[in-house]
């Protein structure tokens, strides 16, 4: 089969193009990224099995004439092209909307007009808004920043396609864990870089808000199996744990002992967002057993140079 992946150089997609590309019924990979937050990490690290398939496109999602030219011959669409969620998702309404909202809208419109057979979408569980109480599935998106309008938005049009093809939209948890595309502006991933060189990570708030979490590794093995799963189409929410903010500083705490940790508006309580993890989904997807946050931490921390 021949796969399209937009945004496949960023985090996820450079984690995914490893998996899809050790899959013998994998033809091809295109990946398309206007690589906008300039991150080369997919196209690093030497000839890789399954190299030869690998084509890289430079493109905007705002672009149909581009889109329909590199959806010829496709078979399988992953969207995973954003404008991703930063400290600062409110400071620009209209890039997240012109990204994430009208740029899945040309690719929708895109792929309805092609032979695609199968199309899955990254969105995201913050789509949800704040809950304290684990929210699920069946539970109404209340978004309330830009970011997550913008994703919701996507969604939408997204769900068009759903009578017309395989259709799966995955509302991933925050994400983290070492890829060579990663990203630092990811909670779990500033407080290791930090903690791991300078030896002093910030806490905003009074850390007891939560969050829900998948690991990188998991969210790539996910995606890929797809493919072979008898997963139906469907909205899924695919994450692994929620984790107090707090808890992530103490389990640094004990790798890293001389580690400091100061707060910064701790009289703040800060939105909270806990999403029941579907065990359904992620046993039809061959996460397997999860493992021990602080191991995963220290497998992160052992990846640094120094």
């Amino acid at each position: 089969m021949n796969i399209l992946i937009t945004g496949g150089a960023g985090y996820i997609g450079t984690g995914l193009v490893a998996k899809l590309a050790a899959d013998d019924a994998v033809k091809k990979i295109v990946l398309y990224d206007n690589l906008s937050r300039p991150n080369y990490g997919v196209f690093l690290g030497g000839r890789r099995p399954g190299a030869e398939k690998i084509r890289f496109y430079k493109g905007e999602l705002l672009d149909s004439r581009h889109l329909k030219m590199v959806l010829k011959d496709i078979d399988v669409v992953y969207h995973l092209a954003a404008k991703v969620t930063t400290p600062f998702a409110n400071a620009d309404a209209h890039l997240y909307e012109q990204v994430n909202h009208w740029g899945t809208a040309e690719l929708v419109y895109a792929v309805e007009e092609s032979n695609v057979r199968k199309f899955i979408y990254a969105s995201s569980s913050g789509v949800y808004g704040d809950s304290n109480e684990a929210v699920d599935e069946l539970s109404l998106p209340a978004p309330k920043s830009f970011y997550a309008i913008s994703k919701l938005r996507g969604e939408e049009h997204v769900k068009r396609l759903m009578n017309k093809r395989d259709t799966y939209i995955f509302r991933c948890g925050n994400v983290y864990g070492y890829n060579r595309g990663m990203r630092f502006d990811a909670v779990i991933n500033k407080f290791v870089f930090e903690a791991n060189f300078q030896k002093r990570i910030t806490v905003h708030g009074n850390g007891n808000q939560s969050r829900a979490f998948i690991h990188i590794d998991s969210v790539a093995t996910a995606l890929a199996n797809v493919l072979k799963s008898d997963l139906k189409g469907g909205v899924y929410n695919l994450v692994e744990r929620n984790i107090k903010v707090i808890d992530i500083v103490d389990e640094l705490k004990q790798l890293i002992p001389d580690m400091e940790f100061i707060f910064i508006n701790q009289h703040l309580t800060l939105h909270e967002l806990n999403v029941k993890p579907n065990e359904t989904v992620n046993q039809k997807l061959n996460l397997g057993e999860l493992k021990p946050l602080q191991e995963e931490l220290r497998e992160f921390i052992n990846r640094f140079s120094f």
